[in-house]
């Protein structure tokens, strides 16, 4: 592993932006949840992540200045659950939107201010402009730093992993239309909640959505033998390259590309099993 994606690490990406990540590396988190500081004598902290006070403290380490705004670009567990002890010790608000419901949500998470698409905070002279993205969970937020045209993105891009779309938090539908957002703007790197700085926004982003396109072509393949099939059966088709170890995480990917398929009008959950549309 590169020795800056460990734990605990602070890392200087550019001029007043800094990564440090938490203590929580996993199999869905990778390295750690980043937790990126904006600023010099005023600090944004994005995603400031689980609750475990040594991060906590670190990130109050790490900001060298004060800590005046606390930004969150989402609302699961790896991401915004540190965000009130920041507050409570520092005194800064905390901005993105309330959770919906949901047990991979932080219900505890309560915005002093809701972000919405378009809103822009100024971070020491700098603009950081929020962009709502859902797919990943329907209140996800990428900021933009304008200045740089860095854009962080918390669980909507990772780097070295593609993101599980899990439903009811997520949607392909909305993922993909998201993806086809931020590929719009005007965009020097990625910068993940999961892992390094990606350097050609578009090529990744144009990477995923053929990824998605891909499976779903599959996932379609699978249902053209005319009979039903459950989710079961299709995961061990649509995902034969992956490690079964890892097909009940694949399956809530697998289901999303279901339901888009239902909103599309191209397929039918029977209640016994799927099958295709017209």
């Amino acid at each position: 592993m590169n020795a800056e994606l460990r734990p605990g690490i602070v890392t200087q990406l550019a001029p007043g932006v800094r990564r440090l990540i938490a203590p929580n590396p996993g199999m869905m988190t990778g390295s750690g949840t980043n937790t990126y500081l904006l600023g010099e004598s005023e600090v944004a902290v994005i995603d400031p992540g689980p609750f475990i006070e040594a991060h906590i403290e670190a990130i109050r380490e790490a900001a060298q200045g004060a800590v005046r705004w606390i930004l969150v670009t989402h609302t699961h567990r790896d991401h915004s659950p540190a965000a009130q002890a920041l507050a409570e010790a520092t005194g800064a608000p905390r901005y993105g939107q309330t959770p919906p419901t949901g047990p991979r949500q932080d219900p505890g998470f309560a915005p002093d201010i809701v972000m919405n698409d378009g809103d822009t905070l100024d971070v020491g002279g700098v603009a950081i402009r929020a962009v709502h993205t859902p797919g990943h969970a329907p209140n996800h937020l990428c900021y933009l730093h304008e200045q740089l045209g860095w854009l962080f993105t918390g669980d909507h891009v990772m780097n070295g992993s593609t993101v599980v779309i899990d439903p009811p938090d997520g949607s392909m539908n909305d993922y993909l239309a998201s993806l086809r957002r931020i590929r719009a703007l005007e965009l020097d790197k990625l910068a993940p909640g999961h892992g390094d700085l990606l350097d050609d926004p578009r090529a990744e982003i144009d990477w995923i959505i053929e990824h998605r396109l891909d499976r779903q072509a599959r996932l379609v393949a699978a249902l053209s033998s005319g009979h039903e099939k459950t989710e079961e059966e299709l995961v061990a088709e649509v995902y034969d390259e992956v490690d079964q170890n890892r097909h009940p995480i694949a399956m809530r990917s697998l289901l999303a590309h279901l339901i888009k398929l239902e909103e599309d009008g191209k397929a039918r959950d029977t209640g016994s099993g799927w099958i295709l549309e017209g």
